[in-house]
């Protein structure tokens, strides 16, 4: 990832100045990949418009970019900086989401990484967990090859039901690590006495901001991690 903290790369996500240089084409929505600079700052991003998302039957239309904003805000929450610095603003094709790029060390086996059981990827899966990631595919892990592990595509999480769909699940059932507890912690307290709950509030419904506190108070009282749902295909389609 870019060398710029969090601070100053959140700065240039929202002021600077976007060029497109091409599109992901594998990905299902627009997806476009971009430089930005800003007062001699620079580095590239994802850039996704609302415009170009496609209509889900189970999530509102025009709300996947502000739910990878909600993610992130949740990754910053638990202190994992799981989710790379991610913003919302206007673009050249409208408002949408901003997020810093990463490059995957092309040298790492993202099929054998998701089997780990590493610890930054448990991470993942506890994150996943709680903004109850319906789409955590394979080639959504970014390893960038100095022992990390970020996520992204996230436009498909905070549903009120339990929707958890991931490739990560050699934790089911097992306790959590005690890390994992202390960052389910930070979560519960930002949205309890934090700023968490009324950002997440201009991000998402009141009822799927209620559904998150639900989800973290849950793993805090079972303190496992989550099985599979029973009437939910548990691995997404397809898994890479």
């Amino acid at each position: 990832m870019s060398p710029l903290d969090v601070p100053a790369a959140e700065s240039l996500l929202l002021a600077g100045r976007l060029s497109v240089e091409g599109r992901l084409v594998q990905a299902s929505n627009a997806t476009l990949y971009c430089s930005i600079e800003h007062e001699g700052r620079a580095a590239h991003c994802v850039y996704k418009p609302v415009a170009g998302e496609r209509p889900l039957w189970d999530f509102p239309d025009g709300t996947l970019a502000e739910r990878e904003v909600a993610a992130y805000e949740v990754s910053k929450a638990m202190g994992w900086g799981t989710v790379p610095p991610t913003v919302h603003r206007d673009g050249p094709y409208g408002p949408g989401m901003v997020q810093l790029w990463v490059e995957p060390d092309p040298d790492i086996d993202l099929v054998a990484l998701s089997r780990t059981e590493d610890d930054p990827v448990r991470r993942m899966a506890v994150f996943d967990a709680v903004v109850n990631n319906a789409d955590r595919k394979i080639g959504h892990l970014l390893p960038p090859g100095d022992g990390r592990v970020y996520g992204c595509d996230h436009g498909v999480c905070f549903s009120v039901e339990y929707k958890l769909r991931t490739v990560l699940w050699q934790w089911r059932g097992k306790p959590l690590t005690p890390e994992a507890l202390e960052a389910l912690g930070r979560v519960e307290r930002a949205l309890r006495d934090g700023p968490l709950t009324a950002r997440l509030a201009e991000l998402l419904t009141a009822e799927e901001v209620d559904a998150t506190r639900r989800r973290v108070e849950l793993m805090l009282k079972h303190r496992i991690h989550p099985y599979p749902p029973e009437d939910w295909p548990a691995i997404p389609w397809p898994p890479l």
